[in-house]
């Protein structure tokens, strides 16, 4: 529970201020999502508990899709670490370095931007979340969609435990599946029935980037979601034009 909004806690921030910092993200984040649709970028705000593969799987992201033009902000307490491994794999990436707060909100979002550079030439754009799975889930960013990483070493009763975070969800990537061999008690069919009873869509991929497994069904997902979710900019659309009518 950080100590700048109380994420929910009325105990510790009274509700009527709780109110008006929620409020006051929405504008915010209703402002960040004109930017992206008008520039046509594609922005997921990608959850999930610390050490779950959030990194890991934008590098491998990058690694297969050379050609994706892909951006990244990385929310963390008090380092850049997880932003300089996805400058190494080639990503664009800005380092939101929160102290106390265990989520990123709207306006860090915002200032961020201009930290990124040309994010408007993205294809797609990735928040990645402070590790957690309780606050980031209250706060809008202005993304197109929720994923959130799930490391099959969390065990398999975390969306039971955590429904706000998975019932948000439009994807669950579930991690790590390579170590399902030396993880005797965890079941992972007992895990996919627990993400079906808080998800009111379940959408599920297991995946690994060290095997590659599921990473296909991944990048079909973010091609599918981005194409859905396209907006013409006025650049797109005379590019368009000049190709009809040579």
């Amino acid at each position: 529970m950080c100590d700048t909004c109380g994420c929910g806690d009325s105990e510790l921030v009274p509700v009527e201020i709780q109110e008006r910092i929620l409020s006051g993200n929405e504008r915010t984040a209703r402002h960040n999502r004109e930017h992206f649709e008008a520039a046509g970028v594609f922005v997921i705000n990608l959850m999930g508990s610390p050490g779950s593969g959030k990194t890991a799987v934008l590098e491998a992201t990058a690694r297969a899709r050379s050609w994706l033009r892909v951006g990244a902000m990385s929310g963390d307490l008090a380092t850049d670490n997880d932003a300089e491994r996805l400058r190494k794999a080639g990503i664009p990436a800005v380092s939101i370095t929160t102290g106390t707060a265990c989520h990123l909100d709207a306006e860090l979002v915002h200032k961020a931007l201009h930290a990124l550079g040309d994010w408007r030439g993205l294809d797609l754009l990735v928040i990645e979340n402070v590790g957690n799975l309780v606050c980031p889930a209250v706060y809008d960013l202005g993304q197109a969609e929720n994923v959130v990483a799930l490391s099959v070493t969390e065990g398999e009763d975390k969306p039971l435990k955590y429904p706000v975070m998975f019932r948000k969800a439009d994807l669950v990537l579930v991690t790590k599946v390579d170590l399902l061999p030396y993880l005797p008690g965890m079941r992972l069919e007992v895990l996919l029935e627990n993400l079906a009873k808080v998800m009111p869509d379940p959408r599920v991929i297991p995946v690994s980037v060290v095997t590659g497994e599921g990473m296909p069904q991944w990048l079909d997902w973010l091609e599918e979601r981005s194409q859905a979710r396209a907006v013409l900019t006025p650049e797109h659309a005379r590019h368009q034009h000049h190709h009809q009518h040579p």
